[in-house]
């Protein structure tokens, strides 16, 4: 049975843990600061007992996890595995000596890649030995339910080691996409910034409410969005497909396009949001909510399962 690394037990190692267990792997999972690896395996599995209710695993939550093994060093926890997913802090210097660490650690053929969500390998792979064996595997979180990670190297990752980890990625019930370059947070969160920096604006303009841009997204476009992406979106909007959406469109969503300078997140606009958000959701209830948005999350996954491509 091949064995995974999952080093860092925080929400993303502990997801990690999970997609790779409930695909039949072995899991060592560790955590610098002493117990919270302990500690996540009662979180890991109540989220497994949630997955079998939600018929999204076949295998009793307990079999599992028994698959995940928390370790005591990080030695212990790299110890004959094919593959670590890194899940440290988001800063560059933890990063750059966590990956030292590893690759002195890890024999040559071992895979290193980090969850990171817009900091680029090349930023913090540069000096090391074994650098072409690093890339980035960026998750969406929560990622046992969003299955999509984005691969991407540094300039001096060897293409077969992108190559071995998208395989296993597609092997764990993942949908990995690859990216031909490095870019500042990678394509996913470039996506989710347009969108974001727009909505912000909208309530900074006094166009509309947060709740009704949210009601935009979630009734609206996220219902096309939870099964195609933009590029077939539009084609099935035009009789001719894209070619024909643009020329109906291009003009009008080019001129959109010019008025959407950036964004800043002026501290009054993000105190607005933050004002209506908290009126509608007190932040003592945010973990709660949380759990309900996986639990719908695994309603439609499930769902999704269910229909012809």
């Amino acid at each position: 049975m091949d064995r995974i690394a999952v080093v860092g037990a925080g929400l993303i190692g502990r997801a990690w843990s999970m997609v790779f267990a409930r695909a039949g792997l072995a899991v060592s999972l560790w955590d610098k600061v002493d117990g919270v690896a302990d500690r996540a395996m009662g979180l890991i599995g109540g989220s497994l007992a949630d997955l079998r209710a939600a018929g999204l695993v076949q295998e009793a939550p307990e079999t599992i996890l028994a698959r995940i093994t928390p370790a005591a060093t990080l030695a212990d926890c790299v110890a004959g595995v094919v593959h670590v997913q890194e899940n440290g802090p988001e800063r560059v210097e933890p990063k750059r000596e966590l990956f030292a660490e590893l690759d002195r650690l890890c024999p040559a053929e071992v895979v290193l890649a980090s969850s990171t969500s817009g900091i680029p390998a090349s930023e913090f792979t540069g000096n090391l030995a074994g650098r072409g064996r690093c890339l980035v595997a960026h998750p969406v979180n929560p990622p046992y339910l969003v299955p999509l990670v984005e691969l991407v190297g540094a300039p001096w990752t060897d293409p077969a080691v992108v190559a071995r980890t998208r395989a296993l990625m597609e092997r764990v019930g993942q949908v990995p996409v690859t990216a031909f370059k490095e870019t500042r947070g990678f394509v996913l969160n470039r996506l989710q910034a347009a969108l974001v920096a727009e909505a912000f604006r909208m309530v900074r303009d006094g166009v509309m409410s947060a709740e009704d841009v949210d009601a935009c997204v979630k009734d609206g476009l996220g219902l096309r969005w939870s099964f195609m992406g933009p590029f077939e979106t539009i084609d099935l909007n035009a009789p001719g497909g894209v070619e024909d959406y643009v020329g109906r469109f291009g003009p009008l969503m080019g001129g959109i396009t010019e008025e959407q300078t950036p964004y800043d997140y002026d501290a009054p606009t993000v105190g607005r949001v933050t004002a209506e958000r908290r009126a509608a959701l007190p932040v003592e209830r945010i973990e709660e909510r949380s759990a309900w948005r996986d639990r719908r999350l695994m309603a439609l996954v499930a769902h999704k399962r269910g229909q012809p491509h």
